[in-house]
């Protein structure tokens, strides 16, 4: 017999795991699409996501599958590598994060700087909504990277000279509408998702309309899934392994990320983001043996869950359930889909990559984070993941060296003295080698014939180039006519030990 509150939590969480698996759908076949991959994949990682993630400690109401934000990554893997390397991509991903779980290093990802995460995803979504914008004017396949942007104005012309070409745009077009005039629908209307809404809609109108626009290609899933252990020897070439790194530190940022979200949507219990870590890891690498997508823990599907009244994970248990069942007795279903509406959707789920909202009052309030974000993103537009990724971690540690490397200098040249006394200098906060020009400059427009007495006892850390540069500057000053340096408080040792320094007489 189950007690009272198992039976309580099962009320909220059956319907609630309805709702996620509805949310989910769409989003799995799109992501799939997207990534140049079959659309079994997507939902066996979707599966994977609910009936393996889902019953593992770490967060209880977040819910993993494939992300947008791995879209742009996976197309681009594919193509170099094919499905097999896929595969060997993600297994070997989700094999270092459960190591990096078991180390205990999950909560490290948190420090990587948001500004940095949101250009990441901001870059994705502007390449998946360029490369869908293709699909959307009746293109085959999206094309990646710089070519999606490349591409764009002959889709004008495509346009003006193809029925076709307008006939999808349409069935797109009216499918983003659908999905954004959902959102101002009453709330229990709102139930339902507006993307599956209209993703059933464009499906219903082609089918009883005949429309001759392309639909998704179902193979099976026994036919689409590729069992495999991977291919080590496909890990002697630096560009899987870049690409490994880069499927690592995305996917797990992404999880720990949407986790701390979610973790402000509800009252229960907290992530242990280690265990967490772990937990992907171990569905990315079941994904991997599998030949699926990699997997993350998403945002909009977290959030549908915690909305919809989900009390434990026994809810995204079942989301993974109801995708299994669907994938299993209904495939052909999902080759009614037009293309279009599906690039629809993940319009929209870039769109949501994008921060609109965010980036004005990060200007205003902190412009060197939306420095960092807008470079990071025109990065990873203009080059690839990898590489944008290190240019926005790189430029945030430069902009955090900077902006703790705060020093002062103050001259009090003695107004009454006639200018022929002791001129006081104080040093005050972190002299690094990045603040040493500025300290340098004050310094040798002294004038070398007063006394100078130097306070250092506001200065908390020196640096070796500092601590050489004002020891050459003492040892100049002093053997000038007339010029003598005083310092009057011990300063800093460059290991950040006091070590004292006697006043020159």
């Amino acid at each position: 017999m189950l007690s009272t509150d198992t039976r309580r939590a099962l009320r909220a969480d059956l319907p609630a795991s309805l709702v996620v698996f509805l949310v989910a759908l769409p989003l799995c076949v799109g992501i799939a699409v997207a990534s140049g991959v079959p659309v079994e994949l997507g939902l066996v990682t979707g599966v994977v996501g609910g009936l393996v993630v889902g019953m593992m400690p770490g967060s209880s109401m977040q819910v993993s599958g494939p992300a947008a934000g791995l879209t742009v990554l996976v197309a681009e893997a594919v193509d170099r590598y094919g499905l097999a390397g896929l595969g060997t991509i993600v297994l070997i991903a989700g094999l270092i994060q459960i190591g990096l779980g078991l180390l205990r290093l999950g909560r490290w990802f948190r420090a990587i700087s948001m500004a940095v995460v949101h250009g990441m995803l901001a870059g994705i979504g502007l390449l998946l909504i360029a490369g869908q914008l293709h699909i959307l004017a009746g293109a085959d396949t999206a094309p990646v990277g710089l070519a999606a942007f490349a591409g764009l104005p002959a889709l004008v012309g495509d346009l003006t000279s193809s029925e076709t070409a307008r006939l999808s745009l349409v069935v797109g077009t009216a499918t983003l509408a659908v999905m954004l005039l959902w959102n101002v629908l009453p709330g229990k209307l709102r139930t339902v998702p507006g993307a599956l809404v209209a993703v059933v809609a464009a499906a219903g109108a082609s089918v009883l309309l005949d429309l001759p626009v392309d639909t998704i290609e179902v193979s099976g899933l026994l036919a689409a899934i590729q069992p495999s252990l991977g291919h080590p020897s496909q890990l002697a070439d630096l560009g899987v392994l870049a690409t490994i790194a880069t499927f690592t530190l995305v996917a797990s940022a992404e999880s720990l990320f949407s986790a701390a979200a979610v973790d402000r949507l509800h009252q229960g219990p907290r992530t242990d983001f280690d265990r967490e870590l772990v937990a992907q890891g171990t569905g990315n690498t079941v994904c991997g043996l599998l030949g699926a997508l990699p997997m993350t823990a998403v945002i909009v599907r977290s959030s549908a869950n915690v909305h919809a009244g989900a009390k434990t994970k026994a809810s995204r248990v079942l989301h993974g359930l109801w995708l299994l069942v669907f994938v299993a007795a209904v495939p052909g279903l999902v080759g009614l889909i037009p293309l279009p509406a599906l690039a629809a959707v993940l319009v929209h789920a870039g769109c949501k990559l994008l921060p609109l909202r965010t980036l004005p009052d990060l200007w205003r309030e902190h412009r060197g984070e939306a420095v960092v974000l807008v470079v990071t993103a025109t990065a990873i537009v203009t080059t690839d993941m990898f590489t944008g990724v290190l240019v926005g971690l790189g430029l945030a540690v430069a902009k955090a060296a900077w902006e703790t490397s705060h020093v002062r200098v103050t001259v009090d040249d003695g107004d009454g003295d006639g200018g022929t006394g002791p001129i006081d200098v104080a040093i005050v906060g972190n002299a690094t080698f990045l603040r040493l020009p500025t300290i340098l400059n004050t310094l040798h427009a002294l004038p070398a014939e007063r006394i100078i007495r130097l306070d250092l006892h506001g200065l908390r850390h020196l640096d070796h180039a500092c601590g050489t540069a004002l020891d050459t500057w003492i040892e100049a000053h002093n053997r000038s006519a007339g010029g003598q340096v005083q310092v009057v408080a011990p300063r800093p040792a460059e290991d950040d030990r006091p070590r004292p320094v006697p006043a020159t007489e």
